[in-house]
């Protein structure tokens, strides 16, 4: 049976998420459709009683602000928006991104700030229950007046526009409409504005890589802490007294989580005949410590966005205002989203550079971590593919947010370039988790060459789940399936389990 989630004022938070796209049913709270109710009264009365103009609700857009528009074409301005708007291009964004779109729209809307007619709010609902997955494309927007070109796809399902993924398949969104038998909505003032203005692109992107980074955060640290074992390192970098000193929160956690996964090790009790390990061992605690705060940062800007109304105008009912803003503007994301690529991409530079020692025949181990160097290549090159992926991170960890193209003839004069900040970090997680497979591979056949000395126990029980997945290579063999192997594994939930002690 599919669990509810109410959407209605209280705070949402990230970690929640990952729950609700598996499956979680949505419903409006009363309060939700009060509120809903209650702002779209009060514009129709508004709209009613005054000739004045009201940005995007009786005028044109953007530098067409001053432009009125007569009550008879309103609803032909709204659809017209969206149309013109849909202006997406390259890669279609992940079904799971989009549909944390939805969701977070919907969640804006509820809160009464934007004067749309509860009909739409209900219609993107079932759209969601029902997963009616809109097409959304990940080039087209500016990350300033809202995020409009993938807003305006995401919304042309509405009026009976566009393209879904419903069970599947891609169909035309008038087609799927006609099975549940439903009509396209006639957009009323405004709503077609309210649909488009707003960072729901940017957050939601934010939102999916959070819930991404944190698992490959804790994999960092487990992974980094085989590799620690598998070049006969020593623990004390790890003692808590070096750490109290230098407090910093994630540093610290960062430390105790290696000491636990080390706890009862063989391999590191023994008396080590290095005096010092080189820094991607040494200082674990210190860069994947500085990730985690970063992430902390990350999580905070994300959570106040996603519990925020993000469109425009804005519509205060009980203060009588109907007031246009900047709440559209991604800048808060952009630059928590750029801080966040980087971040993450320190997690697969200091791995890679782990592996590279890993494969040098230092410490006992032999070259390239197989027997026979010379017949075999063995490790070699799967280092080359980490160096490329890593190199090819920092290129991408360029920030978007220092950019700012002008648009709209001057109007829209300075843009966060946030949308962008979000697309390439999607790609920097997923290389991360390449990169940490990588490590995996490479620190499980390490440490097969210590034997018969043992790890600790949840390391080498986690290292048996591993290897009936992914076994020592005792020959060469192809290469790139393991790696994708080793993929497959760290998203799998027995993998997961490791994570928590």
């Amino acid at each position: 049976m599919r669990k509810v989630h109410y959407i209605d004022s209280k705070p949402i938070a990230v970690n929640q998420f990952e729950a609700i796209l598996n499956d979680s049913k949505l419903v409006l709270s009363q309060e939700a459709e009060e509120r809903i109710l209650k702002s779209r009264a009060y514009l129709d009365e508004k709209q009613a009683g005054e000739e004045q103009p009201m940005y995007g609700i009786n005028t044109g857009f953007g530098s067409l602000c001053n432009v009125k528009i007569s009550k008879a074409h309103l609803a032909q301005l709204q659809e017209n928006l969206v149309l013109s708007h849909a202006c997406g291009t390259g890669d279609k964004v992940k079904v799971e991104i989009v549909r944390l779109m939805m969701f977070l729209k919907i969640q804006s809307l509820s809160y009464g700030f934007s004067g749309v007619s509860l009909e739409l709010v209900q219609r993107l609902v079932f759209f969601f229950n029902h997963h009616i997955t809109p097409i959304v494309y990940e080039q087209g927007s500016l990350g300033a007046s809202g995020d409009l070109a993938p807003l305006a796809h995401m919304s042309l399902p509405l009026i009976g526009k566009g393209t879904v993924y419903y069970k599947n398949d891609l169909t035309e969104s008038h087609d799927v409409l006609k099975l549940f038998n439903l009509k396209p909505l006639s957009l009323k003032s405004k709503e077609g504005l309210a649909l488009l203005n707003g960072t729901q692109f940017m957050s939601a992107h934010g939102v999916w890589n959070l819930i991404q980074s944190n698992y490959l955060s804790a994999y960092a640290d487990l992974i980094g802490s085989i590799s620690t074992d598998a070049f006969d390192c020593n623990l004390s970098p790890f003692d808590e007294l070096v750490h109290r000193v230098r407090p910093h929160s994630g540093q610290l956690k960062t430390a105790e989580k290696i000491r636990a996964y080390l706890k009862g090790s063989e391999i590191a009790k023994r008396e080590k005949e290095n005096v010092q390990d080189p820094y991607s061992f040494r200082c674990i605690p210190q860069v994947h410590g500085a990730t985690k705060d970063a992430l902390d940062y990350v999580n905070k800007t994300i959570t106040t966005e996603i519990n925020a109304v993000t469109d425009n105008p804005n519509i205060f009912v009980d203060d009588d205002k109907v007031i246009s803003g900047g709440n559209f503007h991604g800048q808060p994301l952009a630059i928590a989203l750029d801080v966040f690529a980087i971040a993450m991409a320190e997690l697969g530079n200091i791995s890679e550079r782990r592996i590279y020692q890993l494969v040098s025949g230092l410490r006992g181990l032999p070259d390239f971590l197989v027997d026979n160097p010379g017949l075999n290549s063995g490790f070699m090159i799967p280092q080359y593919t980490a160096a490329s992926i890593v190199s090819q991170n920092k290129q991408w960890c360029t920030p978007a947010s220092v950019d700012s193209i002008v648009s709209s003839n001057g109007q829209e004069d300075h843009v966060s370039m946030g949308a962008n900040a979000a697309t390439k970090l999607l790609k920097v997680v997923d290389n991360i988790k390449t990169i940490l497979a990588i490590e995996l591979f490479n620190a499980s056949q390490a440490l097969y060459f210590r034997k018969p000395l043992k790890s600790s126990k949840h390391i080498e029980d986690f290292l048996k789940l591993y290897q009936q997945k992914v076994p020592i290579v005792n020959n060469d063999i192809l290469m790139s399936e393991e790696i994708s192997k080793t993929r497959d594994f760290l998203d799998s939930k027995d993998a997961k389990a490791y994570l928590k002690l």
